[in-house]
């Protein structure tokens, strides 16, 4: 009997692997489709697909509009409003979609004297390109000389694109500037650069020396570059 109970025991000890759980293959690919996805740097086309959700290891850069299209959007529709504010005026003033575009496109623009491109320009050298471009009058290189094509205008009878002078130092006409409306003229001014500032500025006030409205026959010169 005993012999019968020791040979009954080590064939169930031999026979262990009979009650082992069973891994099903299909539960076993889920669990490894499951698993944290893990994500290697500088991948940025591929992705790990887990439940529908893509994952990326960089982010996504670039814009789906079109730059062009958007520049023409924000010159009809964004600068009017901005400019309005800036000039104190109403926006159906603004009607020179030229002259906005053009001052967007210079303001903050650093002051540099001799300078005449977007790495820096001075006073004379923007007023110059500003008329040229927005206008169509070509102005002599030097504030001086741009005052002396000028017709005189008084300053309660300035309008948009006249120029307006001042004495910065001892030497006469040192700086000009292009008149916008509402008393505020646009200019490249050496602390700020490109900017709008008020002709009621206490210093602008005290140094101012007169303005002028240029003619289409004044001398051409070389404009300020993009």
């Amino acid at each position: 009997m005993r012999c019968i109970y020791l040979i009954v025991t080590v064939i169930c000890f031999s026979s262990c692997k009979v009650f082992k759980p069973v891994v099903d293959k299909n539960q076993a690919a889920t669990q490894q489709r499951t698993a944290a996805p893990v994500f290697i740097e500088s991948i940025s086309s591929q992705s790990s697909v887990s439940n529908n959700t893509v994952f990326v290891s960089t982010p996504v850069t670039g814009s789906v509009t079109n730059s062009n299209n958007y520049n023409v959007i924000e010159q009809l529709e964004v600068l009017p409003f901005k400019y309005s504010i800036l000039l104190d005026v109403a926006v159906e003033e603004l009607s020179n979609p030229g002259l906005l575009g053009f001052m967007n496109e210079w303001y903050g623009t650093r002051y540099k004297f001799g300078g005449t491109t977007k790495n820096g320009i001075d006073c004379s050298a923007f007023s110059g390109a500003l008329l040229l471009n927005v206008f169509g009058i070509g102005l002599p290189r030097i504030a001086k000389d741009q005052y002396k094509v000028c017709k005189r205008v008084k300053k309660e009878a300035l309008q948009e694109g006249d120029l307006v002078f001042f004495h910065t130092t001892r030497k006469g006409i040192s700086h000009v500037g292009v008149y916008l409306r509402n008393n505020k003229f646009i200019h490249a001014s050496l602390n700020y650069g490109v900017v709008i500032s008020d002709l009621n500025d206490p210093y602008y006030s005290r140094t101012f020396v007169g303005a002028g409205r240029p003619s289409a026959a004044a001398t051409v010169t070389t404009a300020a570059a993009n």
